[in-house]
């Protein structure tokens, strides 16, 4: 069991931020600072701890808002670098990057009427952790000022910075109020998430499809529209973030999102060899589920093969999860052998009850039923 979140901003953490802060204004009250944050710390969640050490820092740096925020930014470690890949480097972080949580609650709760020292603000921290939950007051509050710093931000020479202007955007943000004002027109961000789709580094894309996600719950059509058009002539990373910005579409057997990847059409394959092993398990165990596409015709087939399980829940019901496999092309006369092996280990974001569950095959967006296993 993984540890409670509280811990990313443990008892560590307000002595390193008071050291932080002090080297760069040699007026911060360290003790007065820890005396303010240290009462209960230990009984609070996690946001609740940020909000603890953001609402001392805001009484113990300047008053001046914009000298507080340039003392902030001043007392930064240096910015997080990205790997081969474009991804975040975590070994670049001598320290947990939640250590700037409380910065990004002080930033988007006092820096509103500040708005070019709090940009900059969040242009330093971004590059140190996100700044993608205290950008959308700005969003909310100062909508046109933030798109166009935003624009400008997508050309930046940093992933980070660039990663930012996609996920500070997001409407449906894991963690974050929603921003109705995108929700109900994502053309707001669309223009800059065209601008980002092509982006060099992983960590951008990923942002765009997540965004290009979110739009899909509210917006299908307009999601599979922008697909489409994204998809003309697309280089292989465009297509990939296409797939995982429509993944949610797909697994509920969309037609138009379907259809956009080229999988569309129903297949005709032969489903042999179906194996769900072992029949009986228990809570804690494993399941493999196999099976194998035949290919009976002289043409080559394309298929998007996902499996859908359906779980046994408290109340003695079932819902479905889906789980993608891969997009096979087929060639005539040819068989692929497609499976994946379950937990059944309890988890946070999944309890197991005992009960039958059935396992179904989904070959573009069409499920047929493979098998069952009966849990205990």
């Amino acid at each position: 069991m993984a540890e409670p979140l509280k811990y990313l901003l443990n008892d560590t953490v307000p002595p390193r931020i008071a050291a932080m802060v002090r080297r760069a204004w040699r007026k911060f009250d360290t003790t007065a600072f820890l005396q303010q944050v240290q009462p209960g710390y230990e009984s609070l969640e996690l946001m609740a701890r940020g909000q603890r050490i953001a609402h001392a820092l805001q009484a113990h740096l300047p008053q001046d808002v914009p000298r507080a925020l340039g003392v902030l930014v001043d007392s930064m470690d240096p910015p997080m670098g990205l790997d081969a890949a474009g991804e975040p480097d975590a070994g670049d972080r001598p320290y947990s990057a939640f250590l700037y949580l409380p910065h990004s609650i002080y930033i988007g709760t006092h820096g509103l009427q500040h708005f070019e020292a709090a940009m900059a603000a969040q242009h330093a921290l971004t590059q140190r952790f996100t700044a993608e939950f205290c950008i959308r007051p700005y969003l909310l509050h100062h909508q046109q000022a933030t798109l166009a710093r935003l624009r400008d931000w997508a050309q930046d020479d940093n992933a980070h910075v660039r990663r930012l202007v996609s996920e500070g955007m997001r409407p449906r943000l894991p963690w974050a109020p929603r921003l109705p004002a995108f929700q109900a027109n994502p053309q707001l961000a669309l223009p800059l998430l065209d601008a980002l789709k092509d982006d060099p580094s992983s960590y951008v894309r990923r942002s765009v499809a997540n965004h290009l996600g979110d739009i899909a719950k509210d917006h299908p059509d307009l999601a599979v529209g922008t697909a489409r058009t994204w998809l003309q002539g697309a280089p292989a990373p465009r297509e990939a973030l296409v797939r995982h910005g429509l993944r949610f579409l797909i697994k509920r057997g969309d037609a138009g999102a379907l259809d956009a990847l080229g999988v569309g059409h129903t297949v005709a394959l032969d489903v042999r060899a179906a194996r769900v092993l072992p029949a009986r398990a228990r809570i804690g165990d494993k399941v493999r589920i196999e099976v194998e596409l035949h290919n009976p015709t002289p043409q080559p087939q394309r298929v998007l093969a996902d499996l859908k399980v359906h779980y046994v829940k408290a109340h003695g019901g079932a819902a479905p999860k889906v789980f993608k496999l891969q997009t096979l092309d087929i060639p005539p006369g040819a068989t692929v052998a497609v499976g994946k092996t379950l937990s059944l280990q309890q988890m946070t974001t999944r309890t197991h009850y005992p009960g039958a569950h059935q396992v179904e095959l989904v070959l573009n967006g069409r499920p047929q039923p493979l098998g069952q296993f009966q849990l205990s």
